[in-house]
């Protein structure tokens, strides 16, 4: 094994080696979130994956591309892996990652903790996504109803990634305390005031009032299309309740998915950015956005609250009046703001977090026949 490591304590105590700084490492990652979902989990899953590799880093994903999927219930985009018991344990086992972590809580996340908990293999989590809240959202039930299985799937973990002060406090309150701090990045190379605007914007009613998201319910779209606010309503992005607001609101404009400068050009176009989602646990499209000059409106929660400030955006429990106050921001610092967030930065808190196996712990991990 390569032994250089640096001492780093989490906020329970537990003092465990992690990775150093440019020490070339293997990585398995385990997540239910991958291609061809468009999500913020996936994109950053994949930039830091990519980031990764450049710097010398062995990464491997176990994602559902590699087994047998369905879709989810009401959420087709959404694969759930079908796999035979110890299926996914005997992948790591065959990988024998110097360390192992859990993206998500679906059933390769699952069956992922269960492997290394039975070997007594750490692993690190992420909270990407306010699970309780998207859940009640999809099924009308109360979102207490699902947290004493988020405290029970991440309480094993070494640590806990979070992308914000306000995920952290939340996840306190919840007994869940040991936690690292991972934020996210943009690619500048893309998202700069500079991307063309896209060939649909011409000759529409300003103010252009974008969305960029999964067309989904928990997204809270609605709030949004229906807000009283005069120009028009842009969004971008695919999902399974587009068809049912296309037909309820025939006056906003549905571009689709886009990607890349398409995408960067439809931020840098818009005259502001809303974001209605009150699940999302930070909000990787609004510093997109941002870096592209573009000012956000949003709902003071978890998520807003932690990344906008007052030049460069506005937030209410009246999302007109937040789209009204946004329009004042100065395009020019809210580029300098978004341009603040480096994938290099946001990796190296990733990889700062992750916990390096002994090696008691890796022959453990490779040896011990699968379950």
């Amino acid at each position: 094994m390569n032994t250089q490591t640096r001492i780093c304590a989490d906020s329970s105590g537990v003092t465990r080696s992690a990775f150093a700084p440019g020490a070339p490492r293997s990585i398995a990652i385990v997540t239910d979130a991958w291609y061809p979902q468009v999500n913020g989990v996936v994109r950053t899953l994949s930039t830091t994956c990519d980031m990764l590799r450049r710097w010398g880093h062995e990464v491997t994903v176990i994602s559902p591309e590699d087994y047998t999927s369905f879709p989810a219930p009401t959420y087709p985009e959404i694969r759930l892996a079908v796999t035979a018991p110890g299926t996914v344990g005997r992948e790591l086992a065959r990988i024998a990652p110097e360390a192992v972590h859990i993206a998500t809580e679906g059933p390769l996340g699952f069956a992922a903790r269960r492997y290394c908990k039975s070997r007594k293999v750490p692993f690190t989590t992420a909270y990407h996504t306010q699970f309780p809240d998207y859940l009640a959202r999809r099924t009308g039930l109360p979102a207490a109803l699902f947290w004493p299985y988020i405290r029970w799937f991440h309480r094993p973990a070494q640590r806990i990634m979070v992308a914000t002060e306000t995920i952290r406090a939340q996840l306190r309150e919840q007994g869940l305390t040991h936690l690292s701090h991972w934020s996210r990045g943009v690619d500048l190379d893309c998202f700069s005031p500079d991307a063309p605007p896209p060939a649909e914007y011409a000759g529409i009613e300003g103010p252009i009032l974008l969305y960029v998201g999964r067309v989904a319910v928990e997204k809270n779209i609605e709030a949004f299309l229906s807000c009283d606010y005069p120009g028009t309503k842009v969004v971008v992005g695919d999902g399974p309740a587009r068809a049912s607001l296309e037909g309820r609101f025939p006056d906003a404009l549905f571009l689709g998915k886009k990607s890349g400068v398409e995408l960067a050009g439809c931020y840098a176009g818009a005259d502001v950015f809303v974001f209605p989602s009150k699940t999302d646990t930070f909000g990787l499209v609004m510093i997109e956005a941002l870096a592209c000059g573009t000012p956000v409106a949003a709902y003071p929660v978890a998520g807003p609250v932690d990344i906008l400030t007052d030049a460069v955006g506005a937030m209410s429990d009246n999302i007109a009046r937040a789209i009204d106050a946004a329009r004042y921001c100065d395009r020019h610092e809210c580029a300098a703001f978004g341009a603040g967030y480096s994938w290099e930065a946001a990796t190296q808190q990733f990889l700062s977090g992750l916990v390096a196996l002994e090696e008691e712990e890796c022959v453990s991990l490779r040896a011990a026949p699968a379950l």
